[in-house]
């Protein structure tokens, strides 16, 4: 199951995809790791599908990722009267705490933590946009807003609030309890949505207690002004352009999708850009060309993974729509200019032992056109300062925990294997060169080069590079 591409392939599940047979479809297909949404999946139907993925994992003997991931804050209006109302450019417009249904003037705001951080000048967006409203007062219990554009609004539509900062937490009572279910079962990676501040992340990694890598979701313009302390604190991040592209102006968010992923590069977390790229797949079986050039934009970028959302989760054309992202990071990949793109956008290494260790090892590996990077990583740590230095050598990831093989298999080019630990340098020779073997990385005759840490089993100790050649019978190294 060696895939041709360095990119990775984050599928969603649902109606369309939520079958044994349908995951090992798109696994075969392309897809490296799978995301739940709990926003539509209950918890017995999230244990569900976690098993089912684990059987197919069992069934293809391949480390597959788990991203469950959290609804957040969902913020509604209230109900009108008749369903719905027509509203007009300049009109005055109050959101209040009454339950009673709305009508032309007036309609419930019902999350008090809302209400009591509007400020005069905030704007109020309605419906995804459509509705905007800005705020003129805030008189206690209600505010008054004047229409700036829409011409109709119906019941529960949600609110986005680009200038305001709440005050609570954006982990919601319901994501607690999904949470907690999630962490009962053998999930890789956790995704906070509608994050505002480093703050929501710390909460929910005190939470996870390392049961689970934590995944930043990039959509508010909060969250953009603390990006570099987000990162900082979360596991990876995701540019998720949907919310985010509401919030801010659209024609702003290819720049911020471009600063995120280098600064999830520049940090060494992997970053998944998603949200809408091969969005006309929902019912079409083929994209339209904007979306491929979207798809290999983010390639191009050095995106660590990329990701279907309704494409397969309730698509007419889920394994299609992973079969022509596949395609897609394969062309881009093969592409002359892309060697040029991913090597200027390389950051310098940290001044660690482990950053000079993985970068002489790109440098070395291309220079002698070796046959692989084989690194040996218990906590993931290897593994994605290899991937930060996005070699066009192949990178074999071997890990003695399943849990970080399957947790790496996020990140840019990494080929996960569980394998047992070593216990001497003799041993780690003779398994690179056996699985580099095995799994076709490397001919009998060819060079591969292997990074370890010294004393063995021991996280984060990078220290150690050594050269090898694949003996003839492709078993031991010499």
């Amino acid at each position: 199951m060696r895939r041709k591409r360095k990119v990775k392939i984050l599928a969603t599940l649902g109606p369309t995809s939520n079958t044994a047979e349908a995951i090992s479809e798109l696994f075969l297909a392309g897809a490296d790791i799978f995301r739940i949404n709990m926003s539509h999946a209950t918890h017995d139907e999230m244990r569900r599908l976690v098993k089912l993925i684990r059987q197919v994992e069992s069934d293809h003997r391949r480390p597959i990722g788990i991203l469950v991931d959290l609804q957040g804050p969902k913020l509604r209006i209230g109900e009108f009267a008749n369903e719905s109302i027509e509203i007009e450019a300049g009109q005055k417009f109050i959101l209040d705490s009454d339950p009673a249904p709305g009508d032309e003037h007036r309609v419930q705001l019902p999350h008090r933590d809302v209400m009591e951080s509007l400020l005069p000048g905030h704007m109020i967006l309605l419906d995804d946009g459509r509705v905007r409203l800005k705020v003129l007062t805030h008189e206690g219990d209600h505010v008054v807003t004047e229409v700036i554009s829409g011409k109709k609004l119906s019941n529960r539509k949600g609110v986005s609030l680009p200038n305001t900062t709440l005050h609570t937490s954006a982990l919601t009572p319901k994501d607690r309890r999904d949470l907690e279910a999630a962490l009962g079962e053998t999930i890789d990676w956790v995704a906070m949505s509608f994050i505002q501040r480093p703050d929501d992340i710390a909460e929910v990694r005190k939470l996870a207690r390392g049961r689970a890598g934590v995944l930043a979701k990039i959509e508010k313009p909060q969250a953009v002004e603390q990006l570099d302390e987000i990162i900082e604190l979360a596991d990876a991040i995701m540019v998720a352009r949907g919310d985010l592209g509401v919030e801010i102006p659209v024609e702003k968010v290819p720049g911020i999708q471009k600063r995120i992923t280098r600064a999830g590069r520049a940090a060494g977390k992997p970053v998944v850009v998603a949200t809408q790229m091969l969005e006309s797949m929902i019912t079409a079986a083929a994209p339209t060309r904007a979306e491929v050039s979207d798809v290999a934009t983010a390639v191009f970028e050095g995106a660590d993974a990329v990701m279907l959302s309704a494409e397969s989760a309730s698509g007419e054309y889920p394994v299609e729509a992973v079969k022509m992202m596949n395609s897609i990071a394969e062309a881009v990949e093969r592409e002359q200019y892309y060697p040029n793109i991913i090597n200027a956008q390389r950051p310098e290494p940290l001044a660690t032992g482990a950053d000079a260790i993985t970068a002489a090892a790109r440098q070395i590996a291309e220079t002698l056109s070796l046959g692989a990077i084989v690194c040996f990583t218990s906590s993931g740590s290897t593994g994605l300062r290899a991937s930060r230095e996005r070699p066009f050598v192949p990178i074999v990831a071997l890990s003695p925990v399943r849990s970080t093989a399957r947790r790496l298999s996020l990140v840019w080019g990494l080929h996960c294997v569980v394998s047992e630990d070593v216990m001497n340098i003799d041993e780690m020779v003779d398994r690179a060169c056996r699985i580099a073997h095995e799994e076709g990385f490397a001919v009998p005759g060819e060079r591969i080069i292997i990074t370890a840490g010294v004393p063995f089993g021991t996280p984060g100790s990078t220290n150690l590079l050594r050269l090898a050649f694949v003996s003839p019978d492709g078993m031991t190294g010499v």
